[in-house]
C-alpha cells in the first residue's frame, strides 16, 4: 500500500479503540467478592493489579486500643503535676507490658514500663520516654524500683488512641482504588476479611502464522519462535489481564476453531499476523465483519478493530495487530495500552512522557508518524537505538524510550526537540 492511499490517523485509531474496547469492558466487567487473604499471594493476584468495585469499610478501630507511641513509663499526668528538675516527683515502678498482653490498672503514684505498641493501661493517661526518667532504663522485672520524673505532662502524650487512624464503619479503600501494598496492609489491620473487586479482563491471545513455534519446541526448518505471543503476554499481564494464549497456522479454519472454543468468560481478542494484503492473511480473511485498513504509522502500519462472535454466540471485541514484533509491540503501546490500563487501574494508564533534543540528525516519512526506539544519553539527549525496521527486536529490547516523530516531519537535526514516551 503506497502512501498516496488514504490512511487513518493514529489519534482516529486510538479513539476508535478506546470506544470499542472500552466500552465493551466497562459494560462487560463482573464484579467479584474475594478473600483478602487470596490477594496477598501472587497466585491470588492475576497480573498483581486488582481494582475495587465497591468502598471497602474498616471493620474494626484502628488502633484497636489506647497503644504506647515510645518504649517508656505509663503515668497518671495529675502525679507529675509538680514535678520539677529540683523537686522530682518519684514513683514506684509496676509490672512491665510488653506488647501483646493486657495489663492490669495502673495505680496512682505508680509508672509502668511500656513498649512501643503496648496498650496503655487503664488509669494511665499518658507515656514519658525512657529517655527522660531517671534511670533512663528500665529495671529487671520483679526487682523492686522507683523512677524519677523532672517535668509535668500533658493527658495524652505519646498515647496513640483506639480509633485515631480509622472508625469502625470508615470508608478504608474506595471503590476504583487499586490494591496495592499500603491498601492491602489497612484492609487486614482494620479487620476486613473480603472485598469486592474488579474480575480481572480476560484476553484471548492468538498468534497466527504456519512457521511459528511456541517457545521450548524445536524448530523446523523455515519456522520461527513466537516472540509476539511471548511479548503480549507479558504486557497484557503486567497490567492486570488474564491471558490464554493460542497459535494457529494460516489456516481460517484453524482459527475459526480455536474463536470457537473460547473460554466463556474471554472478553476480548488479540491477534498478531494476518492483517495485511498479501495472499495468507488468515485474520483478515476469516473476520470479514471487523475493519482492517493502515493507519498512517511507522511501525505498525497494517491493523485491525471490530467485534466478533465467540464460543456460542458472544460478541466481543477484536484488536488485530500486524505480525512483525516491534510493530506488535508498538501496536499494543500506542493503542491498546492505555485503555486496558484505565479499565484494571494499572499505573500509570499512559506511559511517562516526556522532551528532549535530538543526538544526532533522524530522517522519517512526513506522511506517517514514526515510532522509533531510543534512549537518553549521559547529557539528556535522545539517541536512537537501531534503525526504524520492524523486525529490529533486539534493538526494541535495548531502548528505554519510544520516541515521536510526527506526521509532516522528514528530518529532523541534532539539537531538535522531541516527545518521547519512557519504555522499560
Amino acid at each position: 500500500m503506497d502512501h498516496e492511499t488514504p490512511r487513518r490517523p493514529v489519534e482516529r485509531h486510538q479513539e476508535a479503540v478506546r470506544d470499542v474496547v472500552g466500552r465493551a469492558l466497562t459494560a462487560g466487567r463482573r464484579m467479584v467478592q474475594v478473600p483478602v487473604a487470596s490477594l496477598l499471594t501472587p497466585a491470588g493476584r492475576p497480573g498483581a493489579v486488582r481494582l475495587t468495585a465497591a468502598d471497602a469499610v474498616a471493620a474494626a478501630d484502628l488502633p484497636g486500643f489506647d497503644n504506647s507511641q515510645m518504649d517508656g513509663y505509663a503515668v497518671r499526668a495529675a502525679d507529675l503535676a509538680g514535678a520539677t528538675a529540683s523537686d522530682p516527683v518519684a514513683l514506684g515502678v509496676a509490672a512491665p507490658v510488653p506488647a501483646g498482653t493486657q495489663p492490669p490498672p495502673l495505680l496512682a503514684g505508680t509508672a509502668a514500663p511500656v513498649m512501643t505498641g503496648a496498650p496503655v493501661p487503664l488509669g494511665a493517661d499518658g507515656v514519658v520516654k525512657i529517655e527522660d526518667a531517671s534511670p533512663p532504663v528500665f529495671p529487671d522485672p520483679g526487682t523492686p524500683a522507683t523512677v524519677r520524673f523532672t517535668a509535668p505532662i500533658t493527658p495524652g502524650t505519646f498515647v496513640r488512641p483506639a480509633g485515631s487512624d480509622v472508625t469502625a464503619g470508615d470508608v478504608l479503600v474506595p471503590a476504583g482504588t487499586v490494591l496495592g501494598p499500603a491498601q492491602l496492609g489497612v484492609l487486614v489491620a482494620a479487620g476486613v476479611e473480603a472485598v469486592v473487586v474488579a474480575e480481572a479482563p480476560h484476553v484471548l491471545l492468538v498468534s497466527t502464522g504456519s512457521e511459528l513455534v511456541r517457545a521450548g519446541e524445536p524448530l523446523g526448518p523455515a519456522q520461527l519462535y513466537d516472540a509476539n505471543g511471548t511479548m503480549l503476554a507479558a504486557a497484557l499481564g503486567e497490567i492486570g489481564c488474564r491471558v490464554t494464549h493460542r497459535i494457529v497456522p494460516d489456516d481460517p479454519a484453524a482459527l475459526r476453531g480455536v474463536l470457537t472454543r473460547a473460554p466463556d468468560d474471554v472478553a476480548l481478542v488479540v491477534t498478531s499476523g494476518g492483517v495485511s494484503a498479501g495472499a495468507y492473511e488468515v485474520v483478515r480473511q476469516t473476520l470479514t465483519d471487523a475493519w482492517f485498513g493502515h493507519v498512517a504509522v511507522q511501525p505498525g502500519g497494517p491493523q485491525g478493530l471490530g467485534t466478533i462472535t465467540v464460543g456460542g454466540g458472544r460478541q466481543v471485541p477484536l484488536v488485530a495487530f500486524p505480525g512483525n514484533p516491534v510493530s506488535a509491540l508498538v501496536s499494543f503501546e500506542l493503542f491498546l495500552r492505555p485503555v486496558l490500563a484505565a479499565a484494571t487501574g494499572s499505573t500509570p494508564a499512559h506511559r511517562p512522557a516526556g522532551r528532549a533534543p535530538l543526538a544526532e540528525a533522524v530522517d522519517s516519512p512526513a506522511h506517517l508518524h514514526q515510532v522509533r526506539r531510543g534512549r537518553l544519553d549521559a547529557d539528556g539527549r535522545v539517541v536512537m537505538v537501531g534503525g526504524p525496521g520492524s523486525h529490529l527486536l533486539a534493538h526494541l529490547a535495548a531502548a528505554t524510550l519510544l520516541v515521536h516523530l510526527p506526521p509532516g516531519v522528514s528530518r529532523l537535526e541534532a539539537g531538535d526537540a522531541v516527545d518521547h514516551w519512557e519504555f522499560r
